[in-house]
């Protein structure tokens, strides 16, 4: 008497199942076909191309500029085509340590230096990192070997970076330097002539102090 129950439960039991399995088979088609080339730009049957979905991630929403980030800190030198933000609002930086504020002003210094002949010196700038100074050098005659170059006095005497190394001699230089690491950055001097030679150094920026080592040499 209980046969005919057990062969509709069995057949109920079926159908369940043929139901889930269609159930997967057509949802896994939606997101093949449609969600991954919609959302992801994910393509594997090339249906979404002809469909036109894969355009919707390949293009922004809104109008895009190319532009150039000169990012000395890094973290926006990745930073090249941007989409517009709304009217009024700017555009986010990655990396916004390209500004820092400083509670002291801005301070500038001139020293001149004068360096007998085949001796040498140094003068160092006081940085703090990501921390700038603007410099100008020029001597009052002849020309002079350079390196600029910043170390940590709290590391070991290896720890150093060069900026610049002019091995054939200058009459002087311009430029900037944005601190990469807390320490000193400056000025290696030395004057190879048979007279001496008066280096005149300006330095203006955010640093800390300026030392003349004249007297170690």
């Amino acid at each position: 008497m209980n046969e005919p129950a057990s062969d509709n439960a069995a057949a109920s039991g079926k159908r369940i199942a043929m139901s889930a399995i269609i159930g997967a088979v057509v949802a896994a088609a939606i997101l093949f076909l449609f969600v991954l080339p919609a959302e992801y730009g994910v393509d594997p049957t090339g249906i979404g191309a002809k469909l036109g979905l894969t355009q919707m991630t390949a293009e922004p929403t809104g109008p895009t500029r190319t532009i150039e980030v000169v990012d000395v800190l890094g973290g926006n030198e990745n930073l090249t085509e941007i989409e517009i933000p709304d009217f009024g609002e700017p555009i986010p930086l990655p990396n916004t340590d390209i500004h820092q504020g400083e509670d002291s002003p801005i301070r500038t210094d001139t020293l001149e230096v004068t360096i007998a002949p085949e001796s040498e010196t140094e003068v160092k700038t006081v940085l703090q990192k990501s921390n700038v100074i603007l410099y100008s050098w020029q001597t009052d005659q002849g020309t002079v070997y350079t390196d600029f170059h910043g170390h940590d006095p709290e590391m070991s005497n290896e720890f150093w970076v060069r900026y610049l190394e002019d091995q054939d001699g200058s009459s002087g230089h311009s430029g900037s330097l944005v601190a990469p690491f807390n320490g000193e950055h400056g000025w290696y001097w030395l004057n190879y002539n048979e007279f001496p030679v008066t280096i005149t150094l300006t330095v203006t920026g955010f640093y800390d102090d300026i030392i003349d080592y004249s007297d170690l040499f």
